[in-house]
């Protein structure tokens, strides 16, 4: 059994990176999986403000949001998936300040497999190009991560258009396959 924690970061209740956020989850729990799903739009995560006081304080951050809760649960899970609506072919604000956040521990993060999760209005095939780097990008600075999967699904804008869509099985899927 491994751990799995599940990062939306959709501002809309119930979108669609939520909506194959809980295929994921369904699957994994089917394969045997504790899983935990977290909802930035219910977090306080403050943006880092590059005081460089994590370095000097062993890896402590001077502000006291819920950062020091997911740092907890990151470090504590086998897998991570990060699931972000695609605005103007780039990860939404909420999962790049959460990102950003991690600088006061990202080096803690080690030997986790991750997921990506990607959804956009726009179907073309270079849409989630940009946003595949800034994931990649992360990793680079992660120590010895494995990317076991993404999820590319594009052509879906309102709130459950994601639902009649091969990427809802794809999700399930992916999420069985821990």
């Amino acid at each position: 059994m491994k751990k799995v924690l599940i990062i939306s970061s959709s501002p809309r209740k119930g979108g669609n990176s939520d909506v194959l956020c809980n295929e994921f989850a369904k699957g994994a729990v089917e394969a045997g999986n504790s899983v935990e799903q977290v909802f930035l739009k219910d977090k306080n995560i403050n943006y880092c403000i590059g005081c460089g006081a994590c370095v000097s304080n062993k890896g402590v951050c001077v502000q006291k949001d819920d950062m020091v809760e997911l740092r907890e649960k990151m470090l504590e899970a086998d897998a991570i998936v990060m699931a972000t609506p695609v605005y103007f072919y780039s990860m939404c604000g909420q999962l790049k300040t959460f990102i950003d956040r991690n600088c006061f521990f990202y080096t803690q993060v080690e030997n986790k497999d991750f997921y990506f999760i990607m959804t956009a209005a726009e179907n073309e095939p270079t849409t989630m190009e940009g946003t595949l780097k800034e994931f990649e990008g992360y990793l680079n600075c992660v120590e010895n991560p494995t990317l076991k999967g993404t999820i590319s699904a594009g052509g879906v804008w309102q709130i459950g258009d994601v639902k009649s869509t091969k990427y809802m099985q794809e999700a399930y899927e992916m999420g069985k396959s821990i």
